[in-house]
């Protein structure tokens, strides 16, 4: 059965996209722990991270740090945390999160609801500063 995720690439569920090329997408987490909240996955659904294959594994990380540099650009924060979960949905996923703090990075921490129009907003300022 397909993840959430696969659903989102085949355009079958929306998102509120970040980046795209042809192996990855980047788009802005719905319940996110800060404004900004980014997932960065692989196209082809893999379970694992781990189990990517090398080259898709070193596109991802080189992707995610050009997503990274546009959120740091767009949004005021100290750095992007960076976590790999995998548990929450089975589809190789980052997390990129803009911090202040290092609290800032507890996903037991309640997540912000946003409105369609803040999601909408912010993934355009992300968008502009892409290099």
């Amino acid at each position: 059965m397909p993840s959430i995720f696969s659903k989102i690439v085949k355009g079958e569920i929306p998102c509120y996209k970040i980046a795209e090329t042809e192996n990855y997408l980047a788009f802005l987490d719905v319940f996110p722990l800060a404004k900004g909240h980014t997932l960065v996955i692989p196209k082809k659904e893999t379970d694992y991270i781990f189990d990517i294959e090398d080259d898709e594994f070193v596109g991802l990380h080189l992707f995610s740090k050009k997503v990274a540099q546009a959120i740091k650009k767009a949004i005021p924060c100290k750095r992007i945390g960076v976590a790999v979960i995998g548990l929450e949905v089975p589809h190789a996923h980052i997390h990129l999160i803009p911090l202040n703090n290092v609290s800032d990075i507890n996903f037991s921490r309640p997540k912000l609801n946003l409105s369609k129009e803040e999601l909408e907003e912010t993934a355009e300022k992300i968008r502009e500063k892409l290099i």
